[in-house]
Protein backbone atom coordinates (compact mmCIF):
# COMPACT_ATOMS: atom_id res chain seq x y z
CA UNK A 1 0.00 0.00 0.00
CA UNK A 2 1.16 3.55 -0.56
CA UNK A 3 -0.45 7.38 -0.44
CA UNK A 4 1.17 10.52 -0.96
CA UNK A 5 -0.04 13.38 1.32
CA UNK A 6 1.19 16.86 2.86
CA UNK A 7 1.11 17.22 6.68
CA UNK A 8 3.29 18.67 9.69
CA UNK A 9 5.44 17.34 11.79
CA UNK A 10 4.13 16.25 15.51
CA UNK A 11 7.00 14.88 17.23
CA UNK A 12 10.14 12.35 16.23
CA UNK A 13 11.75 9.77 18.80
CA UNK A 14 14.23 7.59 18.42
CA UNK A 15 13.64 3.85 16.96
CA UNK A 16 17.26 2.00 17.38
CA UNK A 17 19.96 2.83 16.18
CA UNK A 18 19.37 4.99 13.45
CA UNK A 19 16.13 5.55 12.44
CA UNK A 20 13.22 7.56 13.82
CA UNK A 21 9.26 7.02 14.52
CA UNK A 22 7.73 10.53 12.91
CA UNK A 23 4.04 11.23 13.70
CA UNK A 24 2.36 13.76 10.93
CA UNK A 25 -0.90 15.53 11.08
CA UNK A 26 -1.37 15.20 7.20
CA UNK A 27 -4.46 16.81 5.15
CA UNK A 28 -6.02 13.03 4.38
CA UNK A 29 -4.99 10.66 6.60
CA UNK A 30 -5.31 12.51 10.42
CA UNK A 31 -2.41 12.00 12.51
CA UNK A 32 -0.63 8.90 11.30
CA UNK A 33 2.90 7.51 12.43
CA UNK A 34 5.68 5.89 10.48
CA UNK A 35 9.23 4.95 10.81
CA UNK A 36 11.88 6.58 9.00
CA UNK A 37 14.99 4.94 7.78
CA UNK A 38 18.10 6.94 8.82
CA UNK A 39 15.91 9.23 10.74
CA UNK A 40 18.61 10.07 13.08
CA UNK A 41 21.32 11.80 10.54
CA UNK A 42 21.69 15.45 10.81
CA UNK A 43 19.96 16.58 7.82
CA UNK A 44 16.46 14.19 8.55
CA UNK A 45 16.15 15.38 12.52
CA UNK A 46 16.82 19.18 11.13
CA UNK A 47 13.48 18.13 8.74
CA UNK A 48 11.63 16.05 11.08
CA UNK A 49 11.54 19.23 13.71
CA UNK A 50 7.67 19.34 15.39
CA UNK A 51 5.79 22.13 13.08
CA UNK A 52 7.72 21.81 10.21
CA UNK A 53 5.56 21.05 7.05
CA UNK A 54 6.08 17.90 4.92
CA UNK A 55 5.23 16.39 1.48
CA UNK A 56 4.92 12.50 3.05
CA UNK A 57 4.86 8.91 1.24
CA UNK A 58 3.81 6.53 3.28
CA UNK A 59 4.61 2.91 2.48
CA UNK A 60 3.24 -0.61 4.19
CA UNK A 61 2.30 -4.05 3.32
CA UNK A 62 -0.66 -3.67 5.33
CA UNK A 63 -2.91 -0.47 6.30
CA UNK A 64 -2.43 -1.50 9.71
CA UNK A 65 1.37 -1.93 9.95
CA UNK A 66 3.55 0.89 10.91
CA UNK A 67 5.13 1.53 7.70
CA UNK A 68 6.95 3.72 6.31
CA UNK A 69 7.98 7.57 5.67
CA UNK A 70 9.83 9.37 3.17
CA UNK A 71 9.47 12.93 3.30
CA UNK A 72 10.90 16.48 1.84
CA UNK A 73 10.59 19.69 3.44
CA UNK A 74 7.92 22.15 2.18
CA UNK A 75 8.18 24.51 4.92
CA UNK A 76 10.85 24.67 8.13
CA UNK A 77 8.23 26.43 10.19
CA UNK A 78 10.28 25.76 13.57
CA UNK A 79 13.48 27.27 11.96
CA UNK A 80 11.28 30.85 12.11
CA UNK A 81 10.98 30.52 15.55
CA UNK A 82 14.46 29.99 16.82
CA UNK A 83 14.97 33.40 18.31
CA UNK A 84 11.30 33.58 19.55
CA UNK A 85 11.01 31.16 22.82
CA UNK A 86 7.29 32.58 23.53
CA UNK A 87 6.76 31.73 19.72
CA UNK A 88 8.00 28.04 19.60
CA UNK A 89 6.84 27.36 23.14
CA UNK A 90 3.31 27.95 21.66
CA UNK A 91 4.09 25.66 18.29
CA UNK A 92 5.53 22.95 21.10
CA UNK A 93 2.77 23.11 23.11
CA UNK A 94 0.60 22.84 20.06
CA UNK A 95 1.98 19.68 18.54
CA UNK A 96 2.03 17.64 21.86
CA UNK A 97 -1.52 18.34 22.43
CA UNK A 98 -2.47 16.84 18.92
CA UNK A 99 -0.18 13.84 19.60
CA UNK A 100 -1.94 13.22 23.11
CA UNK A 101 -5.83 14.20 21.82
CA UNK A 102 -5.88 13.34 18.49
CA UNK A 103 -7.27 9.43 17.79
CA UNK A 104 -4.79 7.80 15.29
CA UNK A 105 -5.46 7.52 11.40
CA UNK A 106 -8.52 9.18 11.27
CA UNK A 107 -9.28 12.22 8.95
CA UNK A 108 -9.28 15.72 10.57
CA UNK A 109 -9.27 18.29 8.00
CA UNK A 110 -10.84 20.86 9.98
CA UNK A 111 -7.84 20.34 13.00
CA UNK A 112 -5.29 20.51 9.98
CA UNK A 113 -6.77 23.41 8.37
CA UNK A 114 -6.43 25.55 11.48
CA UNK A 115 -3.34 23.79 12.68
CA UNK A 116 -2.17 25.23 9.32
CA UNK A 117 -3.46 28.55 10.31
CA UNK A 118 -2.12 28.57 13.88
CA UNK A 119 1.14 28.03 12.07
CA UNK A 120 0.58 31.04 10.11
CA UNK A 121 0.06 33.24 12.90
CA UNK A 122 2.77 32.04 14.84
CA UNK A 123 5.36 32.80 12.16
CA UNK A 124 4.02 35.60 10.49
CA UNK A 125 5.92 37.84 8.00
CA UNK A 126 9.62 36.89 7.22
CA UNK A 127 10.94 40.27 8.34
CA UNK A 128 11.51 39.75 11.91
CA UNK A 129 10.90 43.12 12.65
CA UNK A 130 7.33 42.99 11.37
CA UNK A 131 6.94 39.87 13.21
CA UNK A 132 7.41 41.21 16.26
CA UNK A 133 5.23 44.27 15.83
CA UNK A 134 2.21 41.55 14.42
CA UNK A 135 -0.14 41.42 17.33
CA UNK A 136 -2.87 38.97 18.56
CA UNK A 137 -0.77 35.68 18.05
CA UNK A 138 -1.00 34.38 21.82
CA UNK A 139 -4.79 35.02 21.33
CA UNK A 140 -5.61 32.98 18.37
CA UNK A 141 -3.29 30.34 19.94
CA UNK A 142 -6.40 30.50 22.67
CA UNK A 143 -8.45 30.54 20.16
CA UNK A 144 -7.15 27.70 18.69
CA UNK A 145 -7.47 25.76 21.60
CA UNK A 146 -11.20 26.19 21.38
CA UNK A 147 -11.74 25.10 17.99
CA UNK A 148 -9.66 21.71 19.03
CA UNK A 149 -12.11 20.96 21.95
CA UNK A 150 -14.70 21.72 19.63
CA UNK A 151 -13.28 19.77 16.77
CA UNK A 152 -13.38 16.65 18.51
CA UNK A 153 -16.74 17.02 20.48
CA UNK A 154 -16.87 19.37 23.12
CA UNK A 155 -17.02 22.81 21.79
CA UNK A 156 -17.39 26.10 24.28
CA UNK A 157 -20.63 28.00 23.91
CA UNK A 158 -19.34 31.82 24.80
CA UNK A 159 -21.18 34.04 22.99
CA UNK A 160 -24.74 34.15 24.90
CA UNK A 161 -25.27 34.20 28.56
CA UNK A 162 -26.86 30.45 29.89
CA UNK A 163 -29.05 32.54 32.29
CA UNK A 164 -30.51 35.70 30.04
CA UNK A 165 -29.52 35.11 26.83
CA UNK A 166 -27.36 38.23 26.76
CA UNK A 167 -24.72 38.71 24.60
CA UNK A 168 -23.52 42.04 26.56
CA UNK A 169 -21.13 41.94 29.45
CA UNK A 170 -19.87 38.25 29.65
CA UNK A 171 -17.27 37.58 32.15
CA UNK A 172 -17.40 33.84 33.58
CA UNK A 173 -17.68 30.34 32.30
CA UNK A 174 -19.45 27.21 34.12
CA UNK A 175 -17.02 24.73 34.75
CA UNK A 176 -19.18 22.02 34.18
CA UNK A 177 -21.47 23.23 31.10
CA UNK A 178 -18.47 25.49 29.40
CA UNK A 179 -21.50 27.82 28.25
CA UNK A 180 -20.84 31.92 29.02
CA UNK A 181 -22.35 33.89 31.99
CA UNK A 182 -23.07 37.73 32.48
CA UNK A 183 -21.25 39.50 34.78
CA UNK A 184 -24.63 40.07 37.13
CA UNK A 185 -25.91 36.33 36.56
CA UNK A 186 -22.62 34.96 37.61
CA UNK A 187 -21.93 37.53 40.14
CA UNK A 188 -23.52 35.20 43.36
CA UNK A 189 -21.26 32.51 41.74
CA UNK A 190 -18.22 33.95 40.61
CA UNK A 191 -15.98 32.01 43.12
CA UNK A 192 -16.83 28.79 41.19
CA UNK A 193 -16.86 30.02 37.68
CA UNK A 194 -14.07 30.26 35.41
CA UNK A 195 -12.98 34.11 34.09
CA UNK A 196 -14.12 34.85 30.72
CA UNK A 197 -11.35 37.15 28.80
CA UNK A 198 -13.35 39.24 26.41
CA UNK A 199 -11.21 38.38 23.27
CA UNK A 200 -12.81 34.87 23.52
CA UNK A 201 -16.40 36.50 22.96
CA UNK A 202 -15.89 39.81 20.92
CA UNK A 203 -13.82 41.73 19.09
CA UNK A 204 -11.17 42.87 21.55
CA UNK A 205 -7.27 43.48 22.48
CA UNK A 206 -5.87 40.56 24.73
CA UNK A 207 -3.01 41.70 27.08
CA UNK A 208 -1.04 39.62 29.16
CA UNK A 209 -3.48 38.49 32.02
CA UNK A 210 -6.48 37.67 29.34
CA UNK A 211 -4.07 35.26 28.07
CA UNK A 212 -3.10 33.63 30.81
CA UNK A 213 -6.45 33.44 32.26
CA UNK A 214 -7.82 32.08 28.36
CA UNK A 215 -5.03 29.33 28.95
CA UNK A 216 -6.73 28.36 32.15
CA UNK A 217 -10.02 28.30 30.84
CA UNK A 218 -9.13 25.87 28.10
CA UNK A 219 -7.19 23.86 30.26
CA UNK A 220 -9.76 23.30 32.67
CA UNK A 221 -11.72 21.90 29.31
CA UNK A 222 -9.01 19.98 27.94
CA UNK A 223 -8.44 18.32 31.39
CA UNK A 224 -12.00 17.74 31.43
CA UNK A 225 -12.66 16.02 28.45
CA UNK A 226 -10.09 15.11 26.91
CA UNK A 227 -7.63 13.83 29.40
CA UNK A 228 -8.66 13.17 33.15
CA UNK A 229 -11.90 10.90 31.82
CA UNK A 230 -8.71 8.58 30.43
CA UNK A 231 -6.46 9.06 33.64
CA UNK A 232 -4.27 11.06 31.41
CA UNK A 233 -2.67 14.78 31.86
CA UNK A 234 -2.02 18.02 29.72
CA UNK A 235 1.71 17.51 28.03
CA UNK A 236 4.50 19.37 29.64
CA UNK A 237 5.05 21.26 26.53
CA UNK A 238 1.56 22.63 26.87
CA UNK A 239 2.11 23.75 30.48
CA UNK A 240 5.25 24.83 30.30
CA UNK A 241 3.63 27.30 27.88
CA UNK A 242 0.97 28.18 29.98
CA UNK A 243 3.34 28.66 32.63
CA UNK A 244 5.88 31.27 30.40
CA UNK A 245 2.30 33.41 30.11
CA UNK A 246 1.58 33.46 33.45
CA UNK A 247 5.04 35.31 34.32
CA UNK A 248 4.74 37.71 32.17
CA UNK A 249 1.75 38.74 34.05
CA UNK A 250 4.02 39.05 36.74
CA UNK A 251 6.53 41.14 35.30
CA UNK A 252 4.09 43.61 34.26
CA UNK A 253 2.28 43.63 37.89
CA UNK A 254 5.84 44.39 39.06
CA UNK A 255 7.43 47.03 36.61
Amino acid sequence: MEWRDVGFVLRARRHGEAALIAELLTREHGRHAGLVRGGQSPRRRALLQPGNEVAATWRGRLSEHLGTFECELVEAHAAHLLDDPDRLAALNAATALLVAALPEREPQPEVHASFAALVAALTGPDDRARRDSAPGWAATYVLWECGLLAALGFGLDLGRCAATGSNEDLAYVSPRSGRALAREAGLAYRDKLLPLPAFLWREATADAADIAAGLAMTRHFLLHHLFEPHGGRLPEAREMFAERMRRRVVIINRS
